[in-house]
């Protein structure tokens, strides 16, 4: 039986008084539907893959990596999501796109990404209308890998009560000094887009006010799952790993450029933690050999489902 999304007019769809509106909700089989909404903020449809339970239940969201989702492939090319998902009382949601926007309000059009307006997307627009499209219960988490790490740590501060649980896969939550600032640039350069119509050049506070480190007590209360591996060999560096399938090229390419991505990531990721213990701020933390790759997210997803399922009560 399809849920109540699926059969809604299409003529009738959920909105909200600002323009923001499901446009429509296609099933893919199971419990898995694409949703299209519309973002008012940057005036533009954006899909979404959506697996929904029956009845009322509480939301994940699952922010892709760097490219959005769309080179590499999202959540749903690159892991079990939908097996893991697939008996478990919570609606899981990967938006597509995005793709190096850090998930956040750009202080400025970019000239090739064009108007983003994420944090206010994914925190204000999309979960009122999915909560009435779906039935869901208003408890939500967020988690991201790598880029999109920092983004749901920093949506979470910015959000003050809307995710009751975040989890950081392999990210690098500083941003705000001058070597964060060079691995942020470092990492929208190859999409073409300037940092600087993200949070402002050099000299702009806006850096300072979406860096996790420094607004770390804004994290109180809120369960948090935070992992990095230290760059070594680990579980997923053996040519057997399915992952691989026995390819010795693309080994190499993850033990040199991920071993080197996640030793970085590493040592930003000290910062948070450091801050966070300061603060008395309590934190699952995962620490492992292994570097920056998708197989270790899929275990950081596996591990912190019971972290979420505490938070959002199911």
């Amino acid at each position: 039986m399809l849920p109540a999304a699926a059969q809604a007019e299409p003529d009738a769809p959920v909105a909200d008084p600002n323009g923001s509106a499901v446009v429509s909700v296609r099933p893919l089989g199971g419990r898995q539907f694409d949703v299209v909404v519309h973002s008012a903020a940057m005036n533009r449809d954006i899909s979404l893959w959506m697996s929904h339970p029956d009845g009322p239940a509480p939301a994940l969201y699952l922010l892709n990596a760097v490219d959005g989702g769309e080179d590499g492939g999202p959540w749903m090319n690159r892991t079990d999501v939908a097996e893991f998902f697939a008996d478990k009382p919570v609606n899981v949601i990967v938006p597509m796109g995005g793709r190096a926007s850090y998930y956040t309000d750009w202080v400025a059009d970019d000239p090739v990404l064009g108007r983003n307006k994420w944090a206010t997307f994914l925190g204000r627009e999309l979960p009122p209308l999915l909560n009435e499209q779906f039935q869901m219960t208003g408890r939500n988490a967020v988690a991201g890998v790598s880029m999109s790490a920092t983004s749901a740590l920093d949506l979470a501060i910015e959000s003050p009560g809307l995710y009751q649980a975040v989890g950081s896969y392999s990210g690098c939550p500083r941003v705000s000094d001058p070597v964060a600032r060079v691995y942020v640039h470092a990492q929208l350069s190859p999409y073409g887009a300037n940092a600087d119509n993200m949070w402002g050049g050099w000299t702009d506070q806006t850096w300072v006010a979406h860096d996790p480190v420094v607004n770390a007590e804004r994290l109180r209360g809120t369960a948090l799952y935070i992992s990095t591996g230290n760059g070594t060999l680990g579980a997923h560096e053996r040519l057997e790993d399915p992952s691989l399938h026995g390819n010795i090229g693309a080994l190499a390419d993850r033990i040199a450029v991920g071993g080197g991505m996640e030793t970085f990531v590493d040592n930003c990721n000290s910062s948070l933690l450091g801050r966070l213990q300061q603060l008395g701020i309590p934190a699952t933390v995962v620490h492992r050999n292994g570097t920056h790759a998708w197989p270790y997210w899929q275990d950081d997803l596996h591990n912190s489902w019971s972290v979420f399922a505490r938070a959002l009560g199911v």
